[in-house]
Formats: structure tokens, C-alpha cells, sequence
């Protein structure tokens, strides 16, 4: 049942970096847009799928706090501030997408308002991934550090490097879903965006030998790992070709599959760690009883009830959006 809700755990957060990191990354390419009617089909083309992609967040909190209740505590202590920072950017997100269409005066405000809470979600939740990579500092299942302890150069850099990483994959999904110029506009930064991914993983790569990041011992330990950033190198290999051909049938999967290889470059590296390398799965996990309640009703109903919501929206939703078309 551990390994059960491990999964979940897993895929929920996969899910989310995936589907939130692209609407994410359209609202951080939305001040560089070529006009207001490029912006509106921007936002034409998440309207249908951004909050349902939020809800995966809801779904990786809850079975942490339900699942695996020791790591929801440690990592709330940890980062009590940027959580809130974060959810502060989400709500601020949602907030000025519905009020940016209401006024005309003050829409620079409500635009601004969608584009920082973008930036800041984007840029927290890679700090927050790179401080745990890095490690978080825990005695006898407590959080030790300070207010600011995750705010280490490693863990900003990963957070700039995230908000790359997300602009990249929004962009994917605005030349697919996009026609004339805001098409035009997505392919003309999609090289820019890749150099800077090439540069980032360079120089994140140079920074971990030189602080000596515990997470490289494991590449030497299990070199199957190899297999995951080799796949990775694959997709971006696709994503490039793709971007030389003027083509976007293949950007926004290749795209996926980069983040997709990345997770599972740094899942395979931490297990049979949670929190690495101070908690394993096994020591942080609920009492079974509690995962076996927890089954019998989020595991076999609301589950799939809310993978089934997800596929349905992208179906029915699916092709181009016109140009003429807008959020409200």
C-alpha cells in the first residue's frame, strides 16, 4: 500500500509540473506577446485547462498530508514562507485572469498581476525542488533549519532554472494551439529558450560538483539512471528538429517528455528516500490502516474521477484556438 500511494504521490506532482508548468510558462511569455490580441489568444488557449491543471497540486498536498503526514510537516516547517508566496502568486494568477477583461484603465495592473504571479509560483516551486535535492536539515523527524534555510545558491539557481524550463514548455503549447503571428511569436522564442535550458543544466551540473551535491553519488551507485537523462537528451533533440522545421505536431509532447525525464532522473535517484537522504518511504508513511482507509475511497473513486476529468478536457478541447476567439 506504501508503494501504492507512492505512485500517486509521484504522478500527482508529475502531472502538475507538467500541465500547471505550461500555463505557468504562458503567463510568464505573456508581457512579450506582440499585441492585446495575441495576449487574449494566449489566454484563450489555457482558459479550458488552467484550473484543472491546479487541481493536481491539490491532489500531491493532500496525499502527502494523508499518505505520508511526517514529510507534509517537515516540508510545511521548511517552507512556510515561499509556500505561501507560492499559493499568494496562484491566487493572484486566477484573480487578474478574471479581472483583466473588466476594465480597460487598469488592465496594465491586472496583467502585471497575472505575469508576477507566474514569475513567483515558477521561481518558488524550483527553489523548493532544489532545496530538497540539496537536503533538507532534520533531526529525529524535525525540521532544524531556519526561516531562510532553503534560500541556498543551488536551490535559486534550480528556481531560475525552473522558470526556463516552464517558459519553454509554454511556449510548445502556444505554437500548437496558436495561428499567424502569435505562432510566429512562440517559434521565434523557442530557440532562445532552449539555449538558455542548455546553459542552465551546464552551469547547475558545474555548481553540484562543487559543492559536492550527495544526489551525484547515487548516478555513480546505479548507472541505469543514465537511461532517463538519455531519453531526455532524446526529446530535446525532437524539440529542436521540430523548432528548425517549423513543425509543432511533436513540440508539446517532446516538451513533456524533458520534464518527464527529469522527474524520473531525480525519483530514481532518491528511492527508497522521500525526503533524501534522511527519510525513506517506509519511515514517513501513515500507519496502514490509515493507507488502507484511504484507498477504499481517494484511491479507487476520486483518482480516477479526476484522471478521467483531465483526459476529458484536453480531448474535448483539442486543436487550434482562432485568433478571434478570447477568453470571455
Amino acid at each position: 500500500m506504501i508503494q501504492f500511494w507512492a505512485t500517486v504521490l509521484a504522478l500527482a506532482i508529475l502531472l502538475y509540473i507538467t500541465l500547471d508548468g505550461f500555463d505557468l510558462g504562458v503567463g510568464m511569455l505573456f508581457p512579450f506577446a506582440p499585441d492585446e490580441t495575441g495576449r487574449r489568444h494566449m489566454l484563450a488557449s489555457i482558459s479550458p485547462v488552467w484550473d484543472g491543471n491546479e487541481t493536481w497540486l491539490v491532489v500531491a498536498a493532500a496525499t502527502l498530508f494523508a499518505a505520508f503526514p511526517l514529510v507534509y510537516s517537515i516540508l510545511l516547517s521548511a517552507f512556510y514562507l515561499p509556500i505561501l508566496v507560492m499559493l499568494a502568486g496562484l491566487i493572484l494568477r486566477g484573480v487578474a485572469f478574471e479581472f483583466r477583461y473588466k476594465t480597460e484603465r487598469f488592465r496594465w495592473i491586472w496583467d502585471a498581476g497575472f505575469v508576477a504571479g507566474s514569475y513567483a509560483a515558477a521561481f518558488i516551486q524550483g527553489t523548493a525542488v532544489g532545496a530538497i535535492v540539496q537536503g533538507v536539515p532534520i533531526e529525529n523527524g524535525v525540521y532544524v533549519g531556519g526561516p531562510f534555510a532553503w534560500a541556498t545558491p543551488f536551490a535559486l539557481l534550480c528556481g531560475a532554472g525552473l522558470c526556463i524550463g516552464y517558459a519553454m514548455i509554454g511556449a510548445c503549447w502556444i505554437a500548437g494551439k496558436a495561428y499567424d503571428d502569435l505562432r510566429s511569436f512562440a517559434f521565434g522564442v523557442l530557440p532562445k529558450l532552449l539555449g538558455a535550458l542548455v546553459v542552465f543544466l551546464v552551469v547547475v551540473f558545474v555548481h553540484s560538483l562543487l559543492i559536492d551535491l550527495p544526489v551525484l553519488q547515487r548516478w555513480i551507485e546505479r548507472p541505469l539512471l543514465i537511461l532517463c537523462p538519455a531519453a531526455g537528451l532524446g526529446a530535446f533533440v525532437v524539440l529542436v528538429r521540430s523548432v528548425r522545421r517549423d513543425d509543432d505536431r511533436w513540440l508539446f509532447p517532446a516538451g513533456a517528455a524533458v520534464f518527464a525525464a527529469a522527474f524520473a532522473t531525480l525519483a530514481g535517484s532518491f528511492l527508497p528516500y522521500i525526503l533524501p537522504f534522511s527519510l525513506t518511504l517506509q519511515q514517513a508513511a501513515a500507519p496502514q490502516s490509515s493507507l488502507e482507509f484511504l484507498f477504499w475511497g481517494a484511491g479507487l473513486f476520486v483518482l480516477p474521477l479526476t484522471l478521467a476529468y483531465t483526459v476529458a478536457v484536453y480531448v474535448i478541447f483539442r486543436g487550434r484556438v482562432r485568433s478571434d476567439q478570447s477568453y470571455h
